[in-house]
């Protein structure tokens, strides 16, 4: 039996820090885990961005509800989920996910949760587990699946690592020069294609 994981922001849908740089003129926001690969001295930078500039939640919700999933994703998340099992694993956050999923047709996610006080500003945020992609592989391995992972960034190189068959997806130039080993998809029929390798 196998079981595809992918990484959701610059696999399937934009980068929703990126896109909210873009709406709001902040550079400083375009930063992702494609630029610093440890995510809590990451998430500690954006929070403090967000509180001195006075964003809410509610801020960022309006621009992901302009977003639509990365040209060609819906097509492909439904031949996936038509072959065998997907799993999203995402650094990404219930509170910003629930739209694109709607578009994507709702694939299972695993994503972590914001703290939000009541009058929408972001406090803080909590991981649903640390490494948790890492681990979710490992786990749907423990349950005898064979395991396909791929993603674009630092924070998936763990779950990509531990899995049977790997790929990065149109991953920053540095990425794969520095894990020139794995195989790298450009599109996301070239994705398909690696995938249809292990059904």
């Amino acid at each position: 039996m196998n079981i595809v994981c992918l990484d959701l922001e610059g696999v399937l849908i934009p980068e929703i820090w990126i896109a909210f740089a873009e709406q709001t003129g902040i550079e400083a926001l375009r930063r992702t885990t494609r630029d610093e690969p440890d995510y809590d001295v990451l998430m500690r930078y954006r929070l403090d961005i967000l509180d001195n500039e006075g964003f809410k939640l509610a801020d960022i919700e309006a621009v992901i509800g302009t977003l639509d999933p990365l040209p060609g994703a819906v097509d492909f998340v439904e031949w996936v989920t038509s072959q065998t099992r997907l799993v999203i694993l995402s650094d990404t956050f219930r509170q910003f996910a629930g739209p694109l999923m709607a578009k994507l047709g709702y694939p299972t996610l695993f994503c972590h949760d914001l703290v939000i006080e009541e009058n929408g500003r972001i406090a803080d945020y909590r991981l649903r587990l640390k490494d948790h992609k890492r681990k979710a592989v490992e786990a749907f391995k423990a349950l005898n699946f064979e395991t396909f992972a791929a993603g674009d960034s630092y924070n998936d190189l763990s779950m990509i690592d531990v899995a049977d068959a790997r790929a990065l997806f149109c991953p920053p130039e540095r990425l794969t020069t520095e894990r020139p080993e794995l195989p790298v998809a450009r599109s996301h029929g070239e994705l398909r294609q690696l995938i249809e390798r292990v059904l």
